[in-house]
């Protein structure tokens, strides 16, 4: 721990990330990524690891536990086997956390304080997933922290992690400049946290941060927000190469970034001529080109895996697909009489193409039927299976980059 760490530390005691409310427990469920359950399913384990077989996590970073508890009560209501392990350094996050757990009476977390670059010393064992999310970027040696996840990392596992982004995130850095003027970090949380409002109220139109609608949190966040967007004592972002270099310098293998369609420059670029320069470009290129040309990207959610895993098979008739947060017959309902599917990330508006038969398909899928079962009863209607498995393509080449329409796990 240097002297930056220490005051990092002294900060979650004093306002533990995010700020919440363990009564509102009872209202809903925060769900998100990286981690959620669908998403572990689907881009880490290829939807080829049954349900019977336990699942064990690590939340590396629980913070008051918003990952925790999402992963938690996912497993618990679809009885999946297996456990949770919470570790923060916060006893003040640890304690909002455990709090919402028992408030939805989970019983499928272990709690455990230190620091995820201590578990090599900690004899949690081996996991089959790990989440660490908003952590790595407020390390001494981010690389080191993601050597020693990868390092507890079971045979065929993977991680989900979450990294501020440089330029979703303009705006930031220059009021953590004044605020070390204005509110230096040898005074009290408090004060410091009066000083960075009272600032906001005067700032002027031309600051770059009143002009990003992407960063919310020193406006709807509470203390704990302000103080870990504005007045936090080790902030890194990382660039889509700089971000792929710490995964590959820790011997790990990027699955994909979230949501995929995001990172694709052919989804904003229509000219033929930059097409067929983005054509002749790698992943990770294609990638930076998509951050560097949107310019709302304010963090980047990556899945990585340290063995090569295999692949969602939609091939195969015994494969159940499932949509992520989305109700299949609703979707279908609402689809747009043109074709199109808009989607809007962060006031950037896409459209996704659909096929003739994507209201059909969609209105079939409830998390049961397999692919080969819907293929049946569109066979019933007159769908000819060629036609069918074309336009399953299409519809999954739509959705899939959306992170919508994923792949279940077997359940045996």
């Amino acid at each position: 721990m240097d002297a930056i760490d220490a005051r990092l530390a002294a900060q979650y005691e004093a306002y533990p990330y995010p700020q919440r409310d363990p009564r509102d427990e009872t209202k809903r469920l925060i769900v998100g990524s990286p981690s959620h359950l669908r998403e572990i399913d689907h881009w880490i384990f290829g939807a080829r690891r049954p349900t019977s077989v336990p699942l064990r996590v690590l939340v590396a970073g629980g913070g008051s536990g918003d990952g925790t508890i999402m992963l938690a009560q996912q497993m618990q209501s679809a009885s999946r086997p297996g456990e949770v392990v919470y570790l923060d350094r916060s006893a003040a996050a640890r304690g909002v956390a455990e709090a919402r757990a028992r408030q939805r009476a989970l019983r499928n977390i272990r709690f455990e304080t230190g620091s995820l670059l201590d578990l090599p010393g900690l004899g949690l064992g081996a996991f089959d997933y790990i989440d660490c999310c908003g952590v790595l970027h407020h390390l001494p040696d981010p690389a080191a922290g993601l050597a020693a996840l990868a390092g507890a990392l079971a045979p065929g596992g993977g991680i989900g992690l979450m990294v501020y982004a440089p330029h979703g995130r303009t705006g930031v850095y220059m009021m953590q400049d004044a605020l070390r003027l204005l509110a230096p970090d040898s005074e009290a949380p408090p004060a410091r946290v009066d000083i960075a409002r009272r600032l906001w109220k005067q700032t002027p139109d031309t600051a770059w941060l009143r002009r990003n609608p992407w960063i919310t949190d020193h406006i709807d966040g509470g203390d704990a927000g302000l103080y870990d967007l504005l007045l936090n004592p080790r902030d890194v972002s990382f660039s889509v190469p700089q971000l792929a270099a710490l995964i590959e310098g820790a011997g790990l293998t990027l699955r994909c970034f979230v949501e995929p369609l995001r990172y694709d420059p052919d989804r904003y670029l229509n000219d033929p001529r930059l097409r067929a320069r983005t054509a002749a470009m790698d992943p990770v290129a294609r990638a930076t080109l998509a951050e560097a040309i949107c310019g709302n990207m304010g963090i980047h959610i990556a899945y990585v895996t340290r063995d090569e895993a295999p692949r969602p098979d939609w091939n195969s008739d015994a494969a159940v697909p499932v949509l992520r947060e989305l109700d299949g017959p609703t979707l279908a309902k609402g689809l747009a009489t043109d074709g199109v599917l808009r989607v809007t990330y962060d006031n950037l508006r896409v459209g996704v193409p659909m096929p003739r038969l994507a209201a059909a398909i969609l209105a079939l899928v409830d998390g049961q039927r397999s692919l080969g079962e819907i293929g049946d009863i569109l066979a019933g209607r007159g769908i000819a299976r060629d036609t069918y498995r074309r336009d399953l393509a299409q519809l999954r080449d739509g959705l899939e980059p959306l992170n919508r329409l994923l792949l279940a796990a077997p359940a045996a």
